[in-house]
Formats: C-alpha cells, structure tokens, sequence
C-alpha cells in the first residue's frame, strides 16, 4: 500500500495544521505546523510507527489549560478521520 499525505487544520489549539503520513493503518510521520515546538515534535516522534487506532486511544480527550482538546486531541481526531475514510 502506497504512503498517503493528509493535511488537517485543528480548531481550539495553538498549531495551524497537522500534516500526517499513513501507510496502511500505521503512521509513518506527522508534523504540526505551529504550537508548542518542543511538544508537538515529541508527540510526532512517539507516534511515528505506532498503528493509527493505538494513537488515538492515547490521545483522545487530552485537554490543554481547560480548552477542551489539545494538540494530541487534535491530531486523535485527525486520525480518526483519515481511518474513517
């Protein structure tokens, strides 16, 4: 199966898009584009390799200072969408 690109912009957070890599129903790389540097590339690393459905149990419902969500929700409902496709 071919790698596939998606580009997701999440709302309620400090980043201005996600950009995701999936192979299949592994994740191959993200990036967020915006928010927390240091953070944002440590959940990007910790995911890398991890299968989609693993990644969002870890991440959905995480709030950052009362928002709501957080950058690791946001990217949870980023896979979310690409598995739903």
């Amino acid at each position: 199966m071919a790698t596939k690109s998606n580009i997701y912009y999440p709302q309620g957070t400090c980043s201005q898009a996600i950009l995701t890599e999936i192979d299949g129903d592994t994740i191959v790389r993200v990036q967020f584009v915006g928010g927390c540097s240091g953070n944002t590339q440590g959940i990007a690393a910790l995911v890398a390799g991890m299968k989609i459905n693993e990644a969002i149990s870890r991440l959905e419902g995480i709030d950052c200072a009362g928002r709501g969500t957080s950058c690791p929700d946001q990217l949870a409902r980023a896979l979310r969408k690409i598995a739903n496709e």
